[in-house]
């Protein structure tokens, strides 16, 4: 069925959402981090500045790529790929620091840091779209439409689990899985490669004794409370005392030095222990609304590349959204992903808020008629 007039507008509902979301997240981290920012820096402001910072350049950069006509992206996706592969390099030379943690992760360049994986869960949804888009990709072809797309998203797998980043590497191979999936390839054969995946993947998992011991806290994190299954222990805690009303922003005490790095990835945590269940219900609202139009604009998109580009971004969302919370929630091992536009972390907030501007850009072309003519 051929497409009717195109929108002349921009997704307002998708938006909103996010500057509510990013809103949240300022809250919350300075609730989060004030204590811990104070005793350590001096400043109980440290986190907030940064995190608001970071969310002023990132909402520039959404602007900005909500003016650019995504199919530019298109033509740019095998630079974006090298980029994202020199990037991953450099981790492992003089530029790469591990900012005082265990994982080699970021790039410094003077006083700007950088997380180059975070870079990489964008730049492969874009690269994945515009191959899958390409006229001249044969579906029924094995080699060109499934091994070659996520035989180059495994090779970034690997470099990004060795700095090592165990969860951002499946991220970013599950995006690339899905725009295949997306564009046509037959089920039965990206089911059979993605058994043939199982191998590799856990062999990662217990190549490095503190995934495996990941893996046992998961299944009982009582086994060692004050060591290895402390984390999701606080969590669980913070969770629990939240009850239905939460103990009043700012209120939490697990925050206080019990729960690690309550700012990052367990946010969520602070978030149920001090606006309770409801709170935690209106922010999970919040993303299915972000979810529903993302989704949206991929099926009104006017061309493959458009509707795979949105597809994969909207899923990347929320992957991240669904196994942070279920790290937090002690459902799933701990995997260091992050909660979208709502925890602390620059490169997540500036690459989140990149992909929403091109979601938004995308929803300025989307058409009024679900199927449309000369997909390409």
């Amino acid at each position: 069925m051929a497409a009717k007039s195109a929108s002349k507008d921009y997704d307002r509902v998708l938006l909103l959402t996010t500057i509510l979301l990013l809103g949240i997240g300022l809250i919350m981290v300075f609730s989060a981090s004030f204590v811990i920012a104070g005793e350590n820096s001096g400043d109980s402001y440290y986190f907030l500045k940064r995190q608001a910072l970071w969310v002023a350049i990132g909402l520039a950069a959404l602007y900005l790529f909500s003016r650019i006509h995504y199919l530019k992206l298109k033509k740019l996706s095998l630079i974006i790929l090298v980029l994202n592969f020199v990037l991953l390099g450099l981790i492992f030379t003089g530029f790469g620091t591990d900012l005082g943690t265990e994982a080699k992760r970021w790039l410094a360049f003077g006083p700007i840091v950088v997380q180059p994986s975070e870079f990489s869960k964008l730049a492969f949804i874009i690269f994945t779209a515009a191959y899958m888009s390409s006229r001249r990709i044969n579906l029924r072809n094995m080699w060109t439409a499934t091994i070659l797309p996520l035989g180059i998203a495994t090779a970034a797998l690997f470099m990004i689990s060795l700095q090592p980043d165990f969860g951002t590497s499946v991220v970013v191979l599950a995006g690339a899985i899905l725009v295949v999936f997306f564009a046509g390839v037959p089920i039965i054969r990206a089911a059979s490669l993605s058994l043939l995946g199982l191998p590799p993947l856990g062999y990662l998992m217990v190549q490095e004794e503190y995934r495996l011991q990941r893996i046992f806290t998961f299944i009982d994190p009582w086994a060692d409370p004050g060591n290895s299954g402390y984390q999701v222990i606080q969590s669980l805690y913070a969770l629990g005392s939240g009850h239905l009303f939460g103990s009043g922003l700012g209120r939490g005490r697990q925050k206080l030095f019990y729960l690690p790095e309550p700012q990052n990835d367990f946010i969520f945590a602070v978030i149920g222990e001090e606006l309770g269940f409801i709170g935690v219900v209106a922010i999970l609202m919040l993303y299915l609304v972000f979810i529903w139009r993302g989704f949206q604009i991929a099926l009104k998109a006017p061309d493959l590349f458009g509707s795979l580009l949105a597809a994969g971004i909207t899923f990347l969302t929320a992957l991240q959204i669904l196994l942070n919370v279920a790290v937090v929630t002690g459902s799933l091992p701990v995997t260091g992903i992050n909660l979208p536009l709502i925890s602390a972390g620059g490169s997540s907030i500036f690459f989140t808020l990149i992909s929403i501007g091109i979601l938004i850009n995308i929803s300025k072309h989307t058409v009024e008629t679900k199927t449309v003519q000369g997909r390409s």
